[in-house]
């Protein structure tokens, strides 16, 4: 295919990329994709020579094999999981598929190639297998670097087993390792965007639990902040730098949907560079501690870390402004051949290289000891035993709201919210759509406080009192969902989103998918949101699922996301504006309120009447010097389940009854306006009926008693 109009590069724009690019020819697909792990490979090798780390060590070396090759197997590993999620994020949102292909496929299909959707799910499932294999040497060499012995020295075996199955790092590595085998197997027999999607749920899963092994492991008052920047880090880096990899596989497959592919990549990349930079800046900060620390050898990687990073953001712009625009802008298959194609797969090439040295070095800044002591902290404290940190100071008024525990993942996540909802507001306006400026403010102020409630004086005090953790609990259940429900963000959404005509699944089109699905229309059920809203408070609070919210951080998450959605569907079965579900009439909205704030009654004054500690493994064994003991706090957090659930419950009841009385105003105007129009007919008739009877009566010869 030659060079013509629809597939030349913009004027002025990509001219000085363009003539770069004839002069150069492109690299081949599997020399594109050899680059990426070559050069992390030079570029942790290099770093630990820098360091020092894979030096011999005094006591317990575990030889050569050891020092070396578990860096070696740390960023293949990463690789292998980073592809593996990139090709599943490309067939979730990216890629279409072929025409006719799964249910509801509709047209215009022939505007899509389609080839590369299964292509990307086979990438997905050998990745994910390859995944698994490096996580085996992974744990093996991960053990003896741990115990300090070769592998393969006497009792090794048996040693390793009780690794994996009695200490929490073995069962962390071996967790992953299932995950892995069981993502590329499954990647493997799924055929649809929902498949795709539900696999890349689980590999985040296994990036959660991944993060929990790091230097975050041992960091002291910061060891919930580390946790939750090292797993935005690694998702963040994991769906850029794979998604990039799996494009590079499928050039031979993307065909006419490479414009398309690209500029929705360019999106997500767009998403993944601040979350990486974020992430990125808080990990070096709790490791390097000061600017002295930068002047150290690990400082200097982490200072070359930070010029590598910025060269690959740059080479993003240059993506999207250069070569992007030529490719959205060609009607047919984009070849090498081409001057946008030779350009991009350039770009895409050295982008590669440049990620996998940013991957290197990440690596072996993993291995190297920070200028801040990653170790345990002497002599803890019982509250530095069970939390990880040490207890925050007494809870006064004040500190409820200078007292924060930033959550880096909820913070960001919160972040995103709002500037995507605002985004989608200035483009209703851009194009002269309204849109309610009440709702605007409705959704910053949910979002403003969804941050002040994870990160500020509720996150900081809710892991050492039970009434602070209630405080958090009922504002993220009762008072979050009601601004955010208010706020109709599915309404918003769907004005605002343009649909794809290709017939892949983007985030319209996932909106609409999850909206009218079956499980959404069971969950959003007014009756079973009620029972999930009020049912899932016994089952979180007394059973070991509180425990797992305090004591991990994967468990504190679950806790956020399911209660805030549980308290979204309830909410919005009572006042929702959104689409969804088939709203019971006024009256039983009422009864609904009234059942549950039954319910939150009795929930509190349980608590504030038990004398039976909950999470007493927690609770009762901090030590702390002040506030209420730990069984008084307890009923104190029953008394603030008791009143913070009421006040919201009765907001909501003053709103159904507002919107009833609404109602039947809009309904008597609506019938005058009628009869003004039409007339009434059941008047008029009764009114024939009661002229009928009158004359009846006065007719001659007829008596009164008649």
């Amino acid at each position: 295919m030659t060079a013509g109009p629809s597939t030349r590069l913009p004027p002025r724009r990509g001219r000085l990329a363009s003539a770069y690019a004839y002069r150069v020819r492109a690299l081949s697909t599997p020399a594109r994709v050899a680059v990426l792990p070559t050069v992390g490979l030079l570029a942790v090798v290099a770093a630990l020579t820098v360091t020092g780390a894979a030096l011999p060590t005094a006591l317990l070396d575990s030889g050569p094999v050891v020092r070396w090759g578990l860096p070696i197997a740390e960023v293949l590993r990463e690789l292998a999981g980073a592809v593996t999620l990139g090709a599943l994020v490309l067939a979730a949102g990216v890629l279409p598929r072929a025409a006719g292909a799964g249910r509801g496929a509709r047209a215009p299909r022939d505007l899509a190639d389609g080839r590369a959707f299964p292509v990307s799910l086979r990438i997905a499932g050998y990745a994910g297998t390859v995944w698994a294999l490096i996580s085996v040497v992974h744990l093996v060499l991960t053990y003896a670097n741990v115990a300090g012995t070769p592998v393969g020295s006497a009792g090794f075996g048996q040693q390793l087993g009780l690794f994996v199955t009695q200490l929490g790092l073995g069962e962390v590595l071996l967790s992953v390792t299932v995950i892995a085998a069981l993502t590329g197997t499954f990647a493997l027999l799924v055929t649809s965007a929902s498949g795709a999607a539900w696999l890349a749920a689980l590999v985040l899963a296994a990036l959660a639990l991944q993060a929990e092994t790091g230097h975050s492991a041992a960091a002291g008052d910061t060891h919930e902040l580390a946790i939750s920047s090292l797993f935005l880090h690694l998702v963040g880096a994991g769906v850029w730098i794979g998604a990039l990899a799996a494009l590079a596989m499928l050039a031979g497959r993307l065909g006419s949907d490479l414009g398309p592919a690209v500029a929705r990549y360019s999106v997500i990349a767009g998403w993944c560079f601040p979350a990486v930079a974020v992430s990125g800046v808080v990990n070096a900060a709790i490791r390097v501690g000061g600017w002295d620390g930068l002047a150290t050898r690990y400082g200097a990687l982490i200072l070359a870390k930070v010029v590598i990073f910025l060269v690959l953001g740059g080479l993003g712009f240059l993506h999207r402004r250069s070569v992007i625009p030529g490719l959205t802008a060609a009607t047919g298959p984009i070849s090498v051949r081409t001057a946008a194609g030779r350009m991009f797969w350039r770009l895409v090439a050295v982008e590669l290289a440049v990620m996998g040295a940013v991957m290197g070095v990440a690596v072996a800044l993993a291995a190297s000891e920070p200028p801040v002591p990653q170790v345990a902290v002497p002599n803890p404290t019982p509250a530095e035993i069970v939390t990880g940190h040490p207890l925050p100071p007494p809870l006064t008024g004040i500190r409820w709201l200078t007292e924060w525990h930033w959550d880096v993942l909820l913070t960001f996540a919160a972040a995103a919210g709002l500037v995507v909802y605002l985004q989608w507001v200035r483009r209703l306006r851009a194009r002269g759509d309204a849109w309610p400026l009440g709702r605007t403010i409705s959704w910053v102020t949910g979002m403003a406080i969804f941050v002040w409630t994870t990160s500020g004086g509720p996150g900081a005090y809710g892991h050492v009192l039970f009434s602070a953790h209630m405080v958090e609990h009922m504002l993220l259940v009762m008072v979050i969902p009601i601004f955010l429900v208010l706020a109709a963000p599915v309404t918003l959404a769907l004005r605002a989103l343009p649909s794809r005509p290709d017939g892949s699944r983007g985030p319209r089109e996932w909106i609409l998918a999850i909206v009218g699905s079956h499980v959404a229309r069971f969950m959003s059920n007014p009756i079973v949101a009620a029972v999930n809203f009020a049912g899932s408070m016994i089952v979180f609070y007394y059973s070991g699922l509180f425990g797992l919210a305090l004591s991990t951080y994967v468990g504190h998450v679950a806790m956020v996301v399911h209660f805030s959605l549980a308290g979204y569907l309830f909410a919005n079965a009572i006042i929702g504006i959104d689409p969804g579900p088939t709203r019971p009439g006024y009256p039983q909205r009422i009864l609904l309120l009234f059942a549950t704030m039954g319910f939150h009654a009795f929930f509190g004054v349980t608590l504030m009447s038990s004398e039976v500690l909950l999470a007493p493994e927690w609770f009762g064994v901090l030590g702390r010097p002040w506030g209420l003991s730990a069984i008084a706090d307890q009923q104190r957090g029953g008394a603030i389940a008791w009143g913070i659930g009421e006040l919201p419950t009765l907001a909501l009841a003053l709103a159904v009854a507002f919107a009833w009385s609404r109602s039947d105003e809009r309904t008597a105007r609506n019938r005058d306006r009628r009869v003004d129009r039409d007339g009434d007919p059941e008047l008029d008739e009764y009114n024939a009926m009661l002229a009928t009877m009158a004359r009846r009566d006065a007719a001659p010869g007829r008596d009164a008693t008649d």
